[in-house]
């Protein structure tokens, strides 16, 4: 079904953009032939609107003209959809060939390859080599859930999505319907932020927890989509990233360097122990669990529940 859409919007592309003259909707529909098996007007109708907004949506510009007889015409003229020429100092090839290394352990590598190959043949300079190696750090972000691909490729084409989900304190996953907003990684591993219809609420899953495959719906979005800086400040802040509070927990000495990085106070305890103040926010406890017997919460009462209602689950299995 997306491959027809996508061809069905191709053709639709190329009739505008290849005619000099305004095309009526009858015009259309006689020269597409998905429109030609429409099954009745309405049909058709309702087809080339939304057609008509999601190019529109992807940049197209398409100009609606009346003739002299009321008939409307369609047409996307090619001066007003003509990419202006590519031009990259060395600092912006740098950084399109940084971007470039940081997905060649995931399945974007190739995509990314041969955008940099594209903006080659665009006229991206030839003294500037994109893959030139600038420092001594090489950038990686790995990507091994499967469902990244078909979540990020919901993410960018707005499709509600269904998959199983295994909350950390929960022993048997569950189904979740969402809308998919962004993905966003944090501390080394991939959160979906998105709209949970079930719920009626936005929700931050993390992908390692996704079970089975995920799911494409054929449904609009029900809920608005936030802004960027919005949907990063929500994973942050469901990722642990955002705290209000305080903890205190006993930690294993010369165990948990992420927690004493963390820690804004540390007291000797003897015997192989010492206590820890480090902040509290979401996700602090999803947290703890991963490192097992080497942390005990001490306080709050709220977070030590957690901490051992997760450990159950997994002893669960």
């Amino acid at each position: 079904m997306a491959i027809a859409k996508a061809e069905r919007l191709m053709n639709l592309a190329l009739c505008l953009l290849g005619t000099r003259r305004p095309l009526s909707k009858r015009e259309l529909r006689q020269s597409i032939e998905a429109y030609l098996e429409a099954g009745s007007d309405d049909s058709f109708n309702r087809m080339f609107e939304r057609d008509k907004d999601d190019l529109r949506e992807l940049g197209l510009v398409i100009e609606t003209v009346e003739s002299l007889d009321g008939e409307v015409g369609y047409l996307a003229r090619r001066d007003s959809n003509r990419l202006p020429p590519i031009t990259l100092d060395a600092e912006e090839a740098a950084a399109l060939g940084l971007a470039a290394k940081v997905w060649q352990q995931a399945r974007l590598a190739g995509a990314a390859s041969g955008a940099l190959q594209k903006l080659r043949a665009a006229g991206l300079p030839e003294d500037v080599d994109p893959y030139e190696a600038h420092s001594a750090l090489e950038p990686r972000i790995p990507v091994h859930e499967a469902a990244f691909e078909p979540l990020m490729l919901a993410c960018r084409d707005r499709r509600p999505v269904v998959f199983d989900y295994r909350k950390a304190n929960a022993a048997q996953p569950e189904s979740r319907h969402v809308e998919p907003w962004a993905l966003e990684c944090w501390r080394g591993h991939w959160y979906l932020a998105g709209f949970d219809r079930d719920r009626g609420a936005e929700r931050v899953f993390r992908l390692s927890r996704i079970t089975g495959k995920v799911r494409s719906r054929g449904a609009r979005f029900t809920a608005p989509v936030p802004d960027v800086v919005t949907v990063r400040e929500t994973v942050a802040s469901w990722a642990g990233e955002t705290a209000d509070r305080s903890a205190l927990i006993r930690l294993r000495t010369g165990a948990g360097y992420p927690l004493r990085a963390k820690a804004t106070v540390v007291r000797e305890l003897g015997d192989g122990w010492e206590e820890l103040q480090i902040p509290y926010g979401h996700g602090l406890d999803a947290w703890l669990v991963e490192f097992g017997p080497d942390v005990v919460v001490l306080e709050p009462a709220e977070l030590r529940a957690d901490v051992v209602d997760r450990l159950r689950a997994v002893a669960k299995g």
